[in-house]
């Protein structure tokens, strides 16, 4: 019992240490968490005509789609969290009686400039159907076009998408599974690309309810937490330290069971 109640009182004083070195900060006070808005996972990395991919980047993490798709895309990718996320977005429609397909999922740089020459050729001009190289979503590995059984069967998607039950169930429940919509239909100048309501994009859960109950595009979306970073610090905040901070464990929350099964505190996790 002594022992417990002495590491109880260290681990309640290094608590107090760690809280005292954020004491000037001003309150975190954002929606969000700040680990998410650290964005380590690159979940909710702003790619657009401002923002550009390198012709080399290629998620570490893509592994091959094994749910609901259309023939022409089996044995392409998606990254990790965004498949297992789809994959638990296809069955909850699935329950509601939506049938969903992948239509596209990761694509290559190279796959992206050459679609992209090619509506040009056919076109004239770049009418936003098709991404400019470097800003296309679905280089992140986390954008998808998902559609109903029957628009698998054209051969274009246009807005007209939107009308059907499939969408409109992805437009209210993708959130609950991390994904956007991410080109809206009232956002076009912001995203410079058509309202495309088969487009989703992974950006995790949190962030996702968050971005869609507001109504926000990603590009709204990223300017609004670094703006609030900015003021943030601005008025004494140090993001990199409220980082560092809160990643410190609390020791009096790691617990451990001895061989006698009496439960104690471990400074160590």
């Amino acid at each position: 019992m002594k022992r417990l109640l002495c590491l109880i009182l260290i681990s309640v004083l290094l608590c107090m240490g760690c809280l005292a070195e954020g004491m000037d900060m001003p309150a975190w006070e954002y929606p969000l968490e700040p680990e998410i808005l650290e964005n380590k996972s690159g979940y909710i990395t702003l790619v657009d005509r401002e923002h550009l991919l390198g012709s080399d980047y290629e998620p570490s993490d893509l592994v091959t789609i094994n749910i609901r798709c259309v023939s022409s895309i089996k044995g392409d990718m998606l990254r990790k969290a965004a498949l297992k996320a789809a994959q638990r977005m296809f069955d909850a429609a699935e329950a509601d009686g939506m049938i969903l397909y992948l239509k596209s999922v990761y694509r290559a740089y190279s796959t992206q400039k050459y679609m992209y020459n090619n509506r040009l050729n056919n076109v004239g001009r770049d009418d936003g159907v098709v991404a400019y190289p470097g800003s296309s979503d679905h280089q992140t590995g986390l954008g998808a076009d998902i559609l109903n059984l029957e628009w698998t069967k054209k051969s274009g998607m246009t807005p007209a998408f939107a009308q059907t039950a499939e969408a409109q169930w992805m437009d209210q429940h993708c959130a609950e599974y991390g994904f956007i919509i991410r080109y809206m239909e009232d956002k076009e100048a912001i995203t410079g690309i058509i309202y495309e309501p088969w487009h989703l994009r992974y950006v995790g859960e949190e962030a996702a309810r968050y971005i869609m109950d507001n109504h926000l595009s990603l590009e709204e979306f990223d300017e609004e937490w670094h703006a609030y970073i900015e003021d943030w610090e601005s008025r004494g905040g140090d993001f990199k330290e409220l980082l560092r901070i809160r990643a410190i464990p609390n020791p009096a929350e790691v617990l451990y069971t001895t061989e006698e099964g009496e439960e104690e505190i471990s400074l160590f996790p």
